[in-house]
């Protein structure tokens, strides 16, 4: 019963990462605009070659995805814990591919594979943070790692909110 309750909370928060995940990539939320698409389908092929700036390498969108794909990596590992480590990151590496694709067709934003490499690479930590948990707190780690979700993911809606409150109610209202 209880592996029960925990898998149908992980299920949800996992269902909600996936929206606002899918809202943050094509939409670019929190700051959504109706010009979302400039019309322009650009696709890079080259590993970082759209991550420079003059001399030096511009670590912070690099750094973005590789963070917002980790939380994929945790639940896809806590749903499916005996599938092989290739296995849970294929899902991962296909889903970074489709949004790139969308972006692609729909020209909401550059394709790059960059993004893809980076979204693998979070896929893959949060792959391992899900390993370390569960070597250390064994049958409680999905409990623990729910509740952690439950709070963060309130905490990123709220956070979302905010920011989309400002962005379209008190930004829009000055001037």
């Amino acid at each position: 019963m209880k592996s029960e309750k925990s898998n149908t909370l992980t299920i949800i928060l996992l269902i909600l990462y996936a929206l606002l995940l899918t809202g943050v990539i094509l939409f670019k939320l929190p700051f959504y605009s109706v010009e979302f698409s400039d019309g322009i389908r650009i696709i890079n092929l080259i590993p970082l070659q759209g991550s420079f700036d003059g001399n030096r390498i511009v670590w912070r969108e690099i750094i973005q995805n590789i963070l917002i794909f980790i939380p994929l990596g945790v639940y896809i590992s806590m749903l499916r814990n005996k599938w092989s480590f290739t296995r849970k990151i294929l899902p991962v590496l296909g889903l970074s591919f489709t949004f790139e694709v969308i972006q692609f067709i729909f020209a909401m934003g550059r394709s790059d594979v960059t993004d893809v490499l980076a979204n693998v690479f979070g896929g893959i930590i949060g792959t391992g943070i899900y390993a370390v948990l569960f070597s250390i707190f064994k049958s409680k780690a999905v409990k623990i790692i729910n509740i952690s979700a439950l709070v963060v993911t309130v905490c990123v809606l709220l956070w979302f909110g905010h920011l989309f409150y400002l962005s379209h109610f008190v930004m829009r209202h000055r001037g």
